[in-house]
């Protein structure tokens, strides 16, 4: 499993060693405004995501990372690279989850900067695509910032979102 570094983050593929803190960053109303019908995360939904997320490790060799400060060691949130909607015949996936305590520092950008990279030159991907709810504007800023371009609307994760794509230079 590949460990991405950047200026100030570590960012390791996730396993049960960082359930706790996934459960604290999915149970947060405000940290779910946009994901998950904005309601907090079930306990068992946590775990079976864990579990999904070490199995895509096994299989594809990419999947969810921890952010962890590489400062002070606290994780700050989450960031990914799969496959839309789960489904490997569709595009890859950039996303990203920050705890409050992490948000307007840089770092979802900073995290898919690293993810974008790793896309590219390692998986081979020839585009990355990410999706948010129309309102999150946090997460369409990262996706801008990114070079990411505008492609519509669609619905992923039973929510309609604006799509954003970048294609390997």
């Amino acid at each position: 499993m590949t460990i991405l570094t950047t200026a100030r983050l570590r960012l390791e593929p996730i396993t049960a060693d960082h359930y706790e803190r996934m459960r604290t960053l999915n149970t947060d109303p405000e940290v779910m405004t946009y994901l998950n019908a904005g309601q907090p995360e079930a306990e068992a939904d946590t775990r079976a995501a864990v579990t999904r997320i070490t199995g895509r490790w096994a299989e594809w060799g990419y999947s969810w990372w921890a952010l962890i400060r590489l400062d002070d060691g606290e994780m700050v949130g989450m960031a990914c690279l799969q496959h839309l909607d789960g489904d490997k015949d569709k595009p890859h996936e950039i996303g990203w989850r920050l705890a409050r305590t992490g948000w307007g520092q840089g770092y979802a950008s900073e995290a898919a900067t690293a993810i974008v990279a790793h896309a590219f030159e390692v998986v081979g991907a020839p585009a990355v695509v990410a999706v948010a709810h129309p309102d999150n504007a946090a997460s369409i800023k990262v996706m801008t910032r990114l070079g990411m371009h505008y492609t519509g609307m669609a619905r992923h994760y039973d929510l309609d979102c604006v799509v954003y794509r970048l294609a390997r230079a």
